[in-house]
């Protein structure tokens, strides 16, 4: 049974690791970053966060946990990011860990602040993140990095956070690329990337499963997409020899 007691078992016995999920150009089919992805071995199977994280939010876990997957991020392609030009790394973050001064001390602590400029802050947005992680949010350019708001669907109701807060990148859900059809996009999805064009801010399309979905959204106007069609999440390793062919 995976609750509160066992992930935080898991995490003091150093059970997660990170993957990475290739973000891609759909103008050129270039690799222009990944999505650090956090996984936890338990015994003979891997649980992915949908699973568990969920479990530990609003909790100090919470923040221990992404400060961990900041410092592992360092570890494994810190030295990479500082020799690599135009590559980004996005980072999930929690609403609720943001503005309290513990993000931005571990990416210097990290030694991420010289690459700033090549991560990407995503806020898992479930609920408006209060007024300090709202300033938070608003300050991350002071020392540059970008942030992406997650998770954003055709009803639009986490689009308030755009406006309250500097926001970059919006991801489309990939609920919502599941209902492009024979390379059709419905009228919410267009909606939406005309919306987010106007506002001058960047679009990656999450879970792109085909050739087909890839090519309606580069129709579409839609610049960057992740997902199986591409590649699976890899390892750092796996991951920065990807990076290699594909840019």
């Amino acid at each position: 049974m995976i609750n509160f007691e066992a992930v935080r078992n898991g995490f003091n016995h150093e059970e997660f690791f990170l993957e990475y999920l290739p973000i891609i150009s759909l103008d050129n089919n270039c690799c222009l970053g990944a999505e650090a992805l956090i996984r936890w071995r338990r015994a003979s199977e891997v649980v992915l966060p949908d699973d568990f994280i969920p479990i530990i939010e609003n909790t100090p876990l919470s923040g221990l946990v992404t400060y961990w997957v900041v410092d592992r991020v360092a570890k494994e392609l810190g030295a990479w990011l500082k020799a690599s030009d135009g590559v980004h790394i996005a980072i999930n973050v929690p609403p609720e860990i943001l503005g309290r001064g513990g993000l931005e001390y571990v990416i210097k602590r990290s030694g991420l602040m010289d690459v700033a400029s090549k991560l990407i802050i995503e806020v898992t947005e479930r609920g408006v993140p209060d007024k300090l992680a709202i300033d938070a949010l608003n300050n991350a350019e002071r020392y540059g990095a970008r942030v992406a708001l997650d998770d954003v669907g055709v009803e639009g109701s986490n689009l308030i956070v755009l406006a309250r807060c500097r926001v970059d990148i919006i991801k489309i859900d990939k609920s919502v690329i599941k209902q492009i059809e024979g390379g059709e996009i419905s009228n919410a999805v267009q909606g939406i990337v005309m919306l987010m064009n106007v506002a001058h801010l960047d679009i990656i399309a999450e879970g792109v499963e085909s050739a087909m979905q890839a090519m309606a959204l580069k129709d579409a106007g839609v610049k960057m997409a992740q997902g199986w069609y591409f590649s699976r999440s890899l390892s750092a390793k796996d991951f920065k020899a990807f990076y290699r062919t594909h840019h």
